[in-house]
C-alpha cells in the first residue's frame, strides 16, 4: 500500500534530524578522548615561533639583524689554541671560507705567506684582497699589502723581529668581507716597578750619543823592516874570523867579519896598476907642458901628454869606486892584498849570524841582518768590515799580553788587498822602543781608534744581551719588557750606535739588564710562525 506524499515528507526529516544528532554526540565523544588542549597547544606554539622569528619581539630583531651582518660583513675571533693549516699556520674560518697565514723563512727575510680556502679546498690567490695591519709595542701599527705569486699571497714587506703583535687580516672575498683578530706574542714578561727597585733594574732612553769611534784588534810585534838590513860579502872568500854574534848590538862601521878574497886582490892590483899609471903620466904631462910653455916642444906632444894623464886618472879612479862599491879601499892592502873587512851598516842589533870561520862564501849570500830595533811594526789582523773605518794617522793603544807594557803608536799603513782565504787586511803601526822591551814575535792587543762621532742611537754596552742568535736589549712598554733584536754599529766601551732595531725615545733595561733575560727565560715565550 502505497503512503501519501505529506506522510513520506515528515519520514526523511525525521531521519535526517536522528542522523545529526546520533553525528553530534561521535564528535563529543572524539574530543574527551584526545589529550586536553593538545591541537591547540600545536597551534599556538607555531603561531608563536612563527611570530617570534619573523616579527615579534627584541629576539627576532637580533636574528635579524644578525642575518644581515652576515651577508655585510663577518666577525671572528681565533680561539686561544689556533687551528693550523695544511701548511703549518694558522688557519681562519668563517662560513666556508678559510685563510691560512704564514711567516716563511728559510735564511731570508721573514715575510708573510697566505693560503686561501673554500669549504675546504684551495682557491687561487687571485680570488680575494687581503690586507694585514700589526700593532707592536710603542710602535706605530704597520700594513702589509699582498700580491698573487705562485699558489699564495706574498708580503710586500719583510716581517722584522721581533714577531710579536696585535694582527687584523681583512679580506674582500667577493661581495663579502671577512675580518679575524690575532696576537702573537714571544720575548715578553711583565715587571712591577717595585720588583725592577728589589733588582737593581735601573731604565735608561735610548737616543742620540758621541761615540769614541775604536776597534780592537790582535797584533804582533815585527821587525822594522824599514830599519832592518842584510849584509852580503859582495866578494867570493874564505871566512877568516868572525867578530858578531846574534844578539850583539853593533855600531855603524864596526867589523862583523873578515874573509879572504882573490877577487878583492885583483881588484886592488887594478887599482895599484892604475895610480903608478897615472902618476907617470902626470910627471909626462908636467914635463911636456913646461918645454911647451918654452917654446922647446910641439904642442902636439903637450895635449898627447894632457890626453894620457887624464885617462890614468879616469883608470885610477874606477878602481877605486869599484873597491868602494865593495866596502873595500886601498888603505887595506898594507895588511894584504886578499884581506875583506864585512861591516855593519847601521846602528843596531844583530838578528840572525850565517857565517862560520873556514866557510867559502859566494858573494851574494846573506851572512848577517842588523836591525835598528830603536822602532818595531806592530802588524794587525783586520776584518775586511773594519777596514774602511781606518785611516793613516789613528792613534793606538799597545798592550803587551806577555807582561805589563803599554805604549802609544801610530797607524802607518793599511794594507790594500784582503787575503783570499783569511778575508782579512793589514794594517801596521810603528811605535817607538828606546828600551827594547817590544820585541819582534810578542803578541799584542791594540785598541784602535779614529776620532769621536755623533749616532742618532745608541745605548749602553751593559743593556745588550744575547737571546739564542740574537743581540738583543729589552725595552720598556708600561710593565712589560719585550726582547728587541739589534744590528749594532760602533762602540767605545760605554755606549754602541743602534743601526736597527731601536728608535730614539724607546725606553729600555740598561744596568743588570741580564736578570730581564732571566724572568723571559722563565716566561718561556716561544717564536710562533
Amino acid at each position: 500500500m502505497l503512503m501519501e506524499p505529506k506522510k513520506k515528507s515528515a519520514v526523511a526529516i525525521a531521519v535526517v534530524l536522528v542522523l545529526g544528532l546520533v553525528l553530534g554526540v561521535a564528535i563529543l565523544r572524539t574530543d574527551k578522548s584526545a589529550p586536553a588542549g593538545e591541537e591547540h597547544g600545536h597551534g599556538h606554539e607555531e603561531a608563536k615561533g612563527h611570530a617570534d622569528a619573523e616579527h615579534h619581539g627584541k629576539k627576532a630583531a637580533d636574528s635579524h639583524a644578525d642575518h644581515k651582518d652576515h651577508a655585510d660583513k663577518e666577525h671572528h675571533e681565533e680561539a686561544a689554541a689556533p687551528t693550523k693549516g695544511p701548511h703549518g699556520g694558522r688557519l681562519f674560518t668563517n662560513n666556508g671560507f678559510g685563510l691560512e697565514m704564514t711567516i716563511v723563512e728559510n735564511n731570508a727575510e721573514p715575510q708573510f705567506r697566505l693560503y686561501l680556502f673554500k669549504d675546504g679546498k684551495p682557491l687561487a690567490p687571485t680570488q680575494a684582497k687581503v690586507g694585514i695591519t700589526l700593532q707592536r709595542l710603542g710602535r706605530k701599527p704597520e700594513v702589509y699589502a699582498f700580491a698573487p705569486e705562485k699558489d699564495y699571497l706574498k708580503g710586500s714587506a719583510t716581517v722584522d723581529e721581533p714577531h710579536s703583535f696585535d694582527g687584523t687580516i681583512d679580506v674582500q672575498f667577493g661581495n663579502q668581507k671577512h675580518e679575524f683578530k690575532f696576537e702573537q706574542a714571544e720575548g715578553r714578561v711583565q715587571l712591577s716597578d717595585e720588583q725592577l727597585k728589589s733588582n737593581g733594574v735601573e731604565i735608561a732612553t735610548a737616543g742620540p750619543a758621541r761615540i769614541r769611534s775604536s776597534l780592537a784588534l790582535l797584533g804582533e810585534v815585527k821587525l822594522n823592516q824599514d830599519r832592518t838590513l842584510f849584509v852580503t860579502p859582495r866578494l867570493a872568500g874564505i871566512v877568516e874570523s868572525v867578530r858578531a854574534n846574534a844578539g850583539d848590538k853593533v855600531k855603524r862601521g864596526q867589523v862583523l867579519a873578515v874573509i879572504s878574497s882573490q877577487a878583492l886582490a885583483d881588484q886592488r892590483g887594478e887599482l895599484l896598476a892604475a895610480q903608478k899609471r897615472m902618476a907617470l903620466a902626470k910627471t909626462t904631462y908636467e914635463r911636456e907642458k913646461r918645454l911647451w910653455e918654452e917654446k922647446i916642444s910641439a904642442e902636439q906632444d903637450y895635449l898627447a901628454a894632457k890626453h894620457a894623464f887624464q885617462e890614468a886618472e879616469i883608470s885610477a879612479e874606477s878602481a877605486r869606486q869599484k873597491l868602494s862599491s865593495l866596502g873595500a879601499s886601498a888603505t887595506e892592502s898594507s895588511q894584504g892584498l886578499t884581506r875583506y873587512e864585512i861591516r855593519s851598516p847601521i846602528d843596531g842589533v844583530v838578528t840572525e849570524k850565517k857565517i862560520s870561520v873556514g866557510e867559502v862564501l859566494k858573494d851574494d849570500a846573506p851572512i848577517f841582518q842588523v836591525a835598528d830595533l830603536g822602532t818595531v811594526w806592530v802588524e794587525l789582523t783586520v776584518p775586511a768590515k773594519d777596514v774602511n773605518a781606518l785611516k793613516i794617522g789613528d792613534s793606538a793603544s799597545v798592550k803587551a799580553t806577555a807582561f805589563e807594557a803599554q805604549a802609544n803608536a801610530k797607524l802607518s799603513y793599511v794594507g790594500a788587498l784582503v787575503g783570499e782565504q783569511s778575508r782579512n787586511a793589514t794594517a801596521r803601526l810603528v811605535l817607538a822602543n828606546p828600551k827594547g822591551q817590544w820585541r819582534p814575535g810578542l803578541p799584542v792587543t791594540v785598541d784602535l781608534t779614529s776620532g769621536e762621532v755623533d749616532v742618532p742611537v745608541a745605548v749602553a754596552v751593559d743593556a745588550v744581551q744575547s737571546v739564542g742568535e740574537s743581540t738583543v736589549v729589552f725595552g720598556r712598554y708600561g710593565k712589560q719588557f719585550e726582547a728587541r733584536p739589534l744590528t749594532l754599529g760602533r762602540s767605545d766601551g760605554r755606549f754602541v750606535e743602534v743601526v736597527k732595531g731601536l728608535q730614539a725615545g724607546e725606553r729600555y733595561a740598561a744596568k743588570n739588564s741580564f736578570l730581564v733575560k732571566a724572568e723571559v727565560g722563565k716566561a718561556g715565550a716561544s717564536h710562533e710562525h
